[in-house]
């Protein structure tokens, strides 16, 4: 092929990251898995303002479903 420098069968194959999981979860520069809290979609007047406003940060995993989040997002 001309013009191609790639070398067949060298490369080992990527791992690919599960798409769901890379938009769900990031990592924080301390390695903890962060998530955007659940709660926030509907129904904001029935929940008062300290709750809301709790929610709006963000939320760390325990680190037991950790270890199963860093392994789908290929880290």
């Amino acid at each position: 092929m001309a013009g191609c420098k790639k070398s067949r069968g060298l490369n080992k194959p990527k791992m690919k990251s599960s798409r769901a999981a890379k938009k769900r979860f990031s990592l924080s520069s301390s390695g903890k898995v962060k998530f955007k809290k659940k709660g926030l979609r509907h129904g904001m007047c029935n929940k008062n303002r300290k709750r809301k406003r709790n929610l709006r940060k963000a939320g760390f995993m325990s680190s037991g479903d950790a270890g199963l989040v860093i392994r789908h997002l290929a880290v």
